[in-house]
């Protein structure tokens, strides 16, 4: 359950220097906020960052950021950069349908969704971050040869972005619908505070990775 109402947070994010604020007028130029030309993976709907602080922290010769809709629960990864900084990590406080004003085209290398929100209502299926109507945004933001990689306990809101996968125009490298007992898939994942919690009640964890 998101994290609603923390007094003092819309405050608190709009003073981080680890959020950029205006984030639309970046786009085109991430490289140079980070000053390299290292590769960009981006993790849309990001929670409490628990994801893309490790992943940053494992892999200093990429660039990330992490995008979230709610500061109440962005403050919890911006208290975290706080107390223990990584220089290739901003966060973007944004709604996601936003995100093709916020990078180029080409800008991005990788993309993550994790545990996205279902909307289970069939009338809001194109709300769901692996839509078709969200595939086609990342299309646009993607390298050539760019991946995004998704990953959720919910099987429905699973089989709905696979299914998408061809009516979209992209393909799937790898799929598994039990992510913890998939050896190969396994190897190297980190886990965000959803994925803790739903694999320790004996959930399967799906995740695809796919390209255009």
């Amino acid at each position: 359950m998101r994290l609603k109402n923390v007094p003092g947070s819309r405050e608190a994010i709009a003073e981080s220097d680890f959020v950029v604020h205006e984030p639309e007028k970046i786009k085109g130029s991430w490289k140079a906020l980070f000053d390299n030309q290292n590769p960009l993976h981006i993790e849309i709907g990001m929670g409490k960052g628990k994801f893309i602080y490790e992943m940053a922290r494992r892999n200093p010769e990429i660039n990330y950021i992490g995008i979230e809709k709610y500061s109440s629960v962005l403050l919890r990864a911006v208290q975290k950069m706080e107390e223990e900084p990584l220089v290739n990590l901003k966060f973007i406080r944004m709604d996601a349908e936003d995100i093709t004003d916020v990078f180029a085209e080409n800008e991005v290398d990788k993309i993550y969704l994790n545990f996205s929100d279902p909307w289970p209502k069939d009338r809001h299926a194109k709300r769901r971050l692996p839509s078709k109507e969200f595939l086609a945004r990342y299309d646009q933001l993607l390298v050539k040869d760019g991946f995004l990689e998704f990953k959720t306990d919910n099987r429905g809101l699973f089989d709905f972005a696979v299914e998408q996968l061809p009516e979209a125009g992209w393909r799937a490298e790898k799929i598994t619908y039990d992510l913890h007992h998939d050896e190969e898939m396994v190897r190297g994942n980190v886990m965000t505070e959803y994925e803790e919690k739903f694999s320790s009640m004996g959930n399967p964890i799906c995740k695809y990775i796919i390209f255009r």
